[in-house]
């Protein structure tokens, strides 16, 4: 499934979705419970080459998650331009990984969403969401979409 907005729907979106995450990101830190857990680089799935569904699940895999194969959403997303200080949280969550999303400002990305069927807490509805540009993950997160979920890197939480 893939949508198609205006440009105005399309930045407001995004903005919408920054802010979820960076809230449920500092309901996170303030919980303290899953904070996002540095992996060895050595152990980290490859980002370049990323072009089929196969790729991205596999590429989940490789950070210990199992996930339903066909993803919950596609969604195409424009990075905004110039990111103001809203955006901060999650630019440093996705600095934490080693993504660099300042560098894609004005591109429009795919982002992906699976359902983790293995979340350690055996927590049902736990998401991963992929950010892809041409065939590279750019950026991803896992997170509970529930009201007082939460949110924090790929790699699994520390003590899993």
């Amino acid at each position: 499934m893939t949508a198609k907005l205006p440009r105005r729907k399309l930045a407001f979106s995004v903005a919408a979705a920054a802010l979820v995450c960076c809230a449920a990101l500092a309901l996170n830190l303030g919980g303290g419970a899953f904070q996002a857990a540095s992996a060895s680089a050595s152990g980290l799935p490859s980002p370049k080459g990323v072009k089929s569904n196969e790729d991205r699940v596999a590429y989940l895999e490789g950070y210990g998650w199992q996930v339903l194969e066909e993803p919950l959403a596609t969604e195409e997303l424009l990075i905004p331009e110039e990111m103001d200080e809203s955006y901060d949280d999650y630019l440093a969550l996705q600095t934490s990984q080693g993504f660099d999303l300042e560098q894609y400002a004005g591109k429009r990305v795919k982002r992906y969403t699976y359902e983790i069927t293995n979340y350690p807490t055996g927590e049902a509805g736990v998401q991963a969401n992929l950010m892809l540009y041409r065939n590279t993950v750019i950026g991803g997160e896992v997170l509970s979409p529930q009201m007082d979920g939460f949110l924090h890197g790929l790699a699994m939480p520390a003590g899993s």
